[in-house]
């Protein structure tokens, strides 16, 4: 019985500095948009994004096949609909995406490509509360489609991303980004 209460207040303790740590850290420093996340806030977020899903999420299988008439519909659409924040690329480098926080991932890179295609779905139908992710609804397959297309990014060829301009010309040259 010592020891349970020894743990308990050792964790009340632990708690107690942490919201107290936390309090002042967010007095002192705020909220700005403009400032790059810290490495814990980057962490927290992955796991929160994996977190965004419902349980039997991660486990729905793309019906759609990688056709390629499919993936070029999907960027369109991408290129119409997403690039705005996602940059035609993927890469996230926006005009938009510039006063994100949390900025929209680098979709080319593991931390997105690594996550299940049902939970890509999950993400562009539902979205994910407290970042810039609204939930777009749509219709079912064009979803798919557009986690095809997220799949293929890493892969994007410099004509795709001729024909995705032709679609949104305005993008933001990365060497005007402020971040």
């Amino acid at each position: 019985m010592r020891i349970f209460k020894v743990f308990a207040w050792t964790t009340a303790c632990v708690i107690a500095v942490a919201v107290v740590w936390s309090f002042w850290y967010m007095r002192s420093h705020g909220f700005s948009a403009r400032d790059k996340p810290a490495a814990y806030e980057a962490f927290i977020a992955r796991h929160l994004r994996r977190m965004a899903s419902e349980p039997g999420a991660k486990n729905l299988k793309n019906p759609v096949e990688p056709a390629p008439l499919a993936i070029a519909e999907a960027r369109d659409h991408f290129a119409d609909h997403c690039a705005t924040c996602h940059a035609n690329d993927g890469s996230g480098k926006t005009e938009i995406n510039a006063g994100l926080y949390p900025p929209a991932p680098d979709m080319r890179q593991e931390q997105t490509q690594q996550l299940s295609d049902g939970e890509l779905f999950y993400i562009i139908k539902n979205g994910i509360r407290f970042t810039g992710m609204p939930g777009w609804g749509g219709e079912d397959e064009e979803n798919w489609k557009l986690v095809l297309f997220i799949r293929h990014l890493p892969k994007l060829s410099p004509k795709e991303l001729e024909l995705m301009e032709e679609k949104n010309p305005k993008e933001m040259n990365p060497k005007e980004m402020k971040h």
